[in-house]
């Protein structure tokens, strides 16, 4: 069933507002509010078209105004975020997540018109530790609960929409576990960390990588909005990708840093507002994760459109990332270095 009035939030970020924007577009929804703290920039709200931009705080009670006042029948959660901005970043990030979710649940409890709630949520719920199943499927738990960072804020905002979902039976829920995303056109921790030009890495480690192209984390928002399919899926691109690989293919040099080092490396980063790694983010990269998304194919009824491989690409193409080192240089090296070893032996 098409929803009438939706409301999302987060629509100042690329998510957010992208997602308003298609809503906005489609004539069977009668109104659409989107909700931050700030406005979009400038070409994001042109794209918003009919969409009503509300400048509120879902930390507030307020927000529970909003709600009633305009009838929302549909809301999706997308402002949850691993992105922290200025010096209090991870306070207000924080704050943002988790007391954000609490007010924004308590406005839908109260009101009798919500029918729908879909939530963003994210694959490091399952932690990451050296413990780790290759494969998370949406039944298991962490082997080493998140005790920091924004694993830990979805977990506990994981915990809240549970609730909701037991006090609001009537209210269709739709928790979606997104892996990292990666494109041309959004920007995250990730995006930033592989167009720098010497991308360090933790010495000994080789992390498993799988992303969801930010096109593909847009059309499973929609779907999940446009119809009626409750539950927790996993959302993910077919494939992995090595972290080396994945270096090597945005043409990035590897530095591998010992791991007694990574806090000052991270701290180095941060300070030169390049990349600012949380703990749980460095974990990750030490690890990796790896989701099933066999749900998503039988039972959403998505299959993403780019694989982790394909998805990487477009970033790097779309960026227009340019290997450091000519790979003909690189490759006439290794030519040499065969050569030589054949001679000698």
């Amino acid at each position: 069933m098409t929803p009438k009035v939706v409301l999302v939030t987060g629509v100042s970020r690329f998510l957010g507002g992208h997602l308003a924007a298609r809503f906005a577009a489609n004539p069977e929804i009668e109104r659409v509010l989107g909700v931050d703290t700030e406005p979009p920039p400038r070409d994001l709200l042109r794209r918003m078209g009919r969409a009503e931009f509300v400048r509120a705080d879902i930390r507030n009670p307020l927000i529970a105004k909003v709600i009633s006042t305009a009838g929302v029948d549909t809301v999706v959660h997308a402002s949850v975020t691993a992105n922290p901005a200025g010096p209090t970043g991870r306070t207000a990030m924080k704050e943002m997540n988790v007391i954000g979710t609490m007010q924004l649940l308590a406005a839908c409890q109260k009101s009798p018109k919500v029918q729908k709630l879909v939530v963003k949520s994210t694959s490091a719920v399952y932690g990451t530790s050296s413990r780790d199943p290759a494969v998370f499927t949406e039944g298991m738990g962490p082997k080493d609960l998140p005790s920091s960072g924004y694993a830990k804020d979805a977990v506990e905002v994981e915990g809240y929409v549970r609730g909701f979902g037991r006090r609001r039976p009537d209210v269709n829920v739709t928790t979606l576990r997104f892996t990292n995303f990666i494109g041309p056109r959004i920007d995250t921790v990730l995006t930033r960390y592989f167009a720098l030009p010497v991308v360090p890495t933790v010495l000994g480690y080789d992390a498993r990588v799988q992303l969801l192209h930010s096109e593909d984390a847009l059309a499973v928002l929609e779907r999940a909005t446009l119809h009626d399919l409750p539950g927790v899926f996993n959302v993910g691109g077919d494939g992995v990708l090595l972290l080396s690989q994945a270096i090597r293919r945005a043409g990035r040099v590897n530095l591998p840093v010992p791991s007694f080092a990574v806090p000052t490396v991270g701290g180095f980063f941060r300070s030169a507002r390049l990349v600012d790694f949380s703990p749980d983010q460095m974990r990750f990269l030490n690890w990796g994760r790896v989701v099933d998304t066999s749900r998503l194919k039988s039972e959403f009824g998505f299959t993403p459109r780019w694989t982790t491989q394909q998805a990487f690409d477009d970033y790097v193409s779309g960026r227009g990332l340019r290997p450091l080192i000519d790979p003909e240089t690189v490759a006439a090296a290794e030519r040499t270095l065969l050569d030589t070893a054949a001679k000698l032996r």
